[in-house]
């Protein structure tokens, strides 16, 4: 089953390392939707289905904490997993994302294995059954 994925970084460049992550994975994709901070993702959520979003802290007009916030007012949390993929490393902040309804948490830099397998992890798919694109551990950003 494809799923859809919305990848919300003031980071262009981000937004596309994570792509770019996402496509080498041998994860089925749908669409890949891209918004610039949480204002955006919730006016892309307004449009389209995501199935999992990947979501920045650190971002403009609306950060990481307010859209979680914003996500959980609109019961979408309970409904769709939530990666905070972020440089924010202290623990009571992690927590605190978690407690927001985060299903995780990826630091930055990450290696492209980290995403696949915590989007396996948080939609509940075997690795098993993937076919991968590409080595993933030889891959470099």
């Amino acid at each position: 089953m494809a799923f859809n994925v919305l990848i919300v970084d003031d980071s262009s460049s981000m937004r596309g390392i994570i792509k770019k992550a996402l496509e080498m994975s041998g994860l089925e994709l749908g669409d890949i939707f891209q918004a610039g901070n949480g204002r955006e993702a919730l006016a892309v959520l307004d449009e389209r289905w995501a199935d999992v979003i990947l979501t920045d802290v650190h971002m403009p007009e609306m950060d990481g904490f307010a859209l979680l916030k914003a996500l959980r007012a609109r019961d979408v949390v309970s409904e769709t997993p939530v990666v905070v993929v972020t440089t924010e490393g202290r623990e009571e902040r992690i927590q605190e994302l978690i407690g927001l309804g985060a299903s995780a948490c990826i630091n930055k830099p990450f290696r492209p294995e980290q995403i696949k397998k915590t989007l396996l992890a948080v939609l509940g798919m075997d690795e098993n059954a993937l076919k991968p694109k590409a080595d993933m551990d030889g891959c470099e950003f």
